[in-house]
């Protein structure tokens, strides 16, 4: 069997076992969302290092909601251990009371995931964490507060991951090759919003969902969604 065999078949597994076993957490995600961008709020999402790159998956994407932000770490995960830099970087964003916060964090042990956390508890703001179960209580807080991301969230949805992420394993590698947090991370976060998107629909609604610009009729018909809410929206 060759490498990329073995990778395919270890993804296959994965998200079954999400879709199996997360069923319910993605489910009730996705009602607090759509009744978040029914009331006409914005969805944030907060990942740092290659969790960024899970939360830019529901952001300005074809297919996706307009409403949604990105709360940019700029460090790009340099600064993730350094407590109070969460506080400096939400300053930026105005999320207010029963706002939504989708935190992606691997891990969940760094202070910045753990730090927004709390802040959003702080500030009445619903929490939703993407993160692996396994490797987060495998392993302890950098935060002082002693708690790790999964411990703070309102809702926790596992991304099935092992401790470490990598997987794959190669004759004369020290350690395992090969992370799967990103594609895991992107089929929940799709998940999540395909299911906002059909609650929304069944209320009679027409979902505010980009069309590609790359299509006939895609620009018209997004800058409607673009007047309605990007002055609300910072952007990357």
């Amino acid at each position: 069997m060759s490498i990329f065999e073995s990778y395919y078949n270890v993804i296959s597994a994965l998200l079954k076992k999400i879709a199996d076993t997360q069923a319910e957490a993605i489910r009730k995600a996705a009602n607090i969302i759509a009744d978040h961008i029914a009331d006409g709020g914005i969805l944030y999402l907060l990942g740092s290092g290659h969790s960024l790159a899970v939360a830019m998956e529901a952001y300005h994407r074809a297919g996706g909601l307009a409403p949604v932000d990105v709360i940019y770490d700029r460090t790009f995960g340099r600064a993730e251990r350094l407590e109070g830099y969460a506080e400096k970087l939400l300053k930026d964003y105005n999320i207010p009371p029963g706002g939504v916060v989708i935190i992606i964090s691997n891990s969940g042990r760094n202070a910045l995931p753990i730090e927004t956390a709390l802040w959003c508890k702080e500030h009445g703001i619903t929490t939703i964490a993407i993160t692996s179960l396994s490797h987060s209580k495998s392993v302890t807080s950098r935060h002082s507060s002693g708690k790790r991301l999964f411990e703070i969230a309102d809702i926790v949805i596992d991304n099935c991951g092992i401790p470490g992420d990598a997987v794959l394993e190669i004759n004369g590698l020290p350690g395992r090759a090969i992370p799967t947090s990103g594609i895991a991370g992107m089929f929940i976060i799709d998940s999540i919003i395909a299911q906002a998107i059909e609650n929304l629909a069944a209320r009679g609604e027409i979902p505010p969902v980009f069309i590609s610009a790359n299509v006939d009729g895609g620009d018209e018909h997004n800058e409607k969604l673009y007047a309605k809410y990007w002055s609300r929206i910072r952007g990357l």
